[in-house]
């Protein structure tokens, strides 16, 4: 009887004491959050109440599964302690990574609640995403390191590995030249200020907003909702347009391929009603001028500021529609025009035969009747 109720108590003890702190650690925070509603700190740590759990129960476990004198326990205590170490060693890297994502999370927002600043902020948004990623890449790696060295024949070997370590890593950096490449770009691009989150850019002719950051690699979402993925190191190494930088006021051109007798004050005067008309338009400046002409044409161009790329593509188009739509109505002459010419049957030479003003006679009469007596200039 005893084997059976010795580890019910041990295991049912452990669980039960693991699922009390869980609750009663989720409470206070709970209440710490409501009574500090300035930070969200408290509210961000309880997603840390799963590995906080696993954690508390395979240290429990770990102390413990000695005392349950259990038959399988004996005879597999080696293998059982190894299991419940690995288990507290990746709970305690889970548990580290929850907090310190609540950390940097709180910290963000506490500082975009504050900022005025759009770049400032997208800019610290990318600098803690980044140190996000790379600490949680570190207890990573010191938490499969640990586990390693939990195998008896691993800690034999560390010896002799700690002695090959510079050819090792000689060897692997020159293995992974690319990927080391990435990750040393992802921090520059993080600390460089150079590209961040939510800036608007022109990569390879398409245009289209950051939308993710990461070590390796950024992903740009485009205004057809595609997304380009792209390493790192390509920001850090190619010239790209960056239309955020230095703050998001953008100046938009459109431009109206025109009738040389186009009413330019007019559509000066119209293009000023339309923008005043316009949402997007941010009130700065607006102008149209004459900037090309042709022998057929003339090149108008109007110049209109907005507040971002998104308004500035808003308000080019309304003026486009607006501009084109008001001069087919009002003023038709001024659009383009492709002029024609009547074509008139060439006269008969002198001394051509006989039947000659026939034939041409017949050809005109068919231009005339075919609709083909004209050409295009």
């Amino acid at each position: 009887m005893e084997d059976i109720l010795r580890p019910l108590i041990v295991i049912g003890g452990s669980v039960a004491i693991t699922l009390l702190i869980g609750w009663a650690v989720d409470r206070l925070l709970l209440r710490t959050d409501a009574r500090h509603p300035e930070t969200p700190l408290w509210g961000l740590l309880r997603r840390a109440r799963l590995p906080l759990q696993v954690t508390v129960c395979a240290a429990l476990l770990r102390g413990s599964y000695d005392k349950t004198h259990a038959r399988v326990v004996r005879e597999h205590a080696s293998g059982i302690g190894q299991v419940l170490a690995l288990v507290l060693i990746a709970a305690t890297a889970w548990l580290a990574v929850r907090v310190s994502a609540a950390v940097v999370e709180s910290s963000y927002y506490r500082y975009a609640a504050s900022a005025h600043d759009p770049a400032r902020v997208r800019r610290v948004r990318t600098q803690v995403t980044l140190i996000q990623r790379v600490v949680t890449a570190i207890v990573g790696v010191v938490a499969a390191s640990a586990m390693l060295l939990t195998f008896p024949t691993m800690r034999t070997v560390g010896t002799s590995m700690l002695a090959s370590a510079g050819i090792l890593g000689v060897v692997a950096g020159v293995a992974a030249q690319s990927t080391l490449g990435n990750l040393f770009a992802g921090l520059q691009i993080a600390f460089g200020d150079m590209v961040r989150i939510g800036d608007t850019v022109v990569v390879d002719g398409e245009w289209g907003t950051v939308e993710e950051i990461t070590l390796t690699f950024l992903s740009v979402r485009t205004w057809d909702e595609r997304r380009i993925t792209m390493p790192v190191s390509y920001f850090t190494g190619k010239p790209f347009e960056n239309w955020s930088r230095g703050g998001t006021q953008k100046t938009g051109a459109v431009l109206f391929h025109l009738d040389h007798s186009a009413p330019i004050e007019a559509m000066r005067m119209k293009l000023g009603e339309i923008v005043r008309k316009s949402p997007a338009w941010d009130g700065r400046d607006w102008n149209l001028a004459v900037t090309d002409t042709t022998p057929s044409t003339m090149v108008v161009r109007a110049l209109i500021t907005a507040r971002d790329p998104d308004d500035a593509w808003t308000v080019r188009c309304e003026v486009r529609e607006q501009m084109i739509a008001w001069l087919r109505e009002h003023h038709p002459y001024a659009l383009p025009r492709i002029t024609t010419a009547t074509v008139h049957p060439p006269r008969p030479a002198p001394g051509a035969g006989p039947g000659s003003e026939d034939r041409l006679a017949r050809f005109d009469g068919e231009l005339r009747k075919d609709g083909t007596g004209s050409r295009r200039g």
